[in-house]
Parts: structure tokens; C-alpha cells; sequence
């Protein structure tokens, strides 16, 4: 009965989004001044499970559909203007990426802690 809960599926992968994104958003920082490198960036977890580039649905297993449990999100070059180097990053941006991505994670995490409180709470063990 309790065995497969959406809510803690979407958690999960909230979480792991944003744990991916971080690191991408790291790597930029860390190339910042990299001649040449092109700043990545992951799709933003609303509009891939809104509609995004990828709308179909998953089978995670024989007679279950759900998208819920993809774990690797595809990385982009988006379109950013480059220093005389070729270099795309900007620290300012990958910072506000930084702050949007901890806020996530945050948000994921609250999400599974009030769930498994609903769930203590359902079962009698508050």
C-alpha cells in the first residue's frame, strides 16, 4: 500500500535535480576563465516535467507508467555572449542559478519532510 508513493518519487527527483544542476553550475564557476569554455545549464525542473522538451511518459516497470523516476537530465550550451576569449560564463548569472538551485533543494526536502509526516501521522506514530 505504501510501498510506491509518487510524492516521495517527485522528492527524489527534485532533489537529484538539483544536485545534478549544482554541479553543472560548479563546473561553469570553475571555468570561469577557461579560454574557449561554453557555459552548460540543465533544463529547469518545471518545464521538464510541465510539457518541456520531453513530454512523453516512462514505464518504470511491466504495467506502470511514470515519469518521475528519470535521473539524468540532458545538458545545453544556451545562447550566452561570450568575452573576447570565448568564454560564455558569467559568475553573476551562475550564481543566481546557485541560489535557485539551493531553493529547490530546499523545497525538496520540505516536501519529503511533510510527507513523512503525513505519513507517521496516518499510521499512528507522530
Amino acid at each position: 500500500m505504501f510501498s510506491d508513493l509518487n510524492v516521495f518519487k517527485t522528492a527524489y527527483a527534485m532533489a537529484t535535480h538539483a544536485g545534478q544542476r549544482q554541479a553543472v553550475i560548479s563546473r561553469n564557476m570553475a571555468n570561469a576563465d577557461t579560454p574557449g569554455y561554453q557555459a552548460r545549464d540543465i533544463e529547469a525542473f518545471d518545464s521538464v516535467y510541465s510539457g518541456g522538451p520531453r513530454t512523453e511518459m516512462i514505464a518504470s516497470r511491466n504495467g506502470h507508467l511514470n515519469g518521475i523516476e528519470r535521473g539524468d537530465w540532458a545538458e545545453f550550451t544556451p545562447e550566452n555572449p561570450t568575452d573576447p576569449n570565448g568564454n560564455s560564463v558569467s559568475i553573476e548569472d551562475e550564481m543566481l542559478k546557485a541560489v535557485d538551485v539551493k531553493r529547490q533543494h530546499d523545497r525538496a526536502l520540505a516536501i519529503y519532510r511533510s510527507s513523512l509526516t503525513i505519513l507517521r501521522a496516518s499510521l499512528g506514530k507522530v
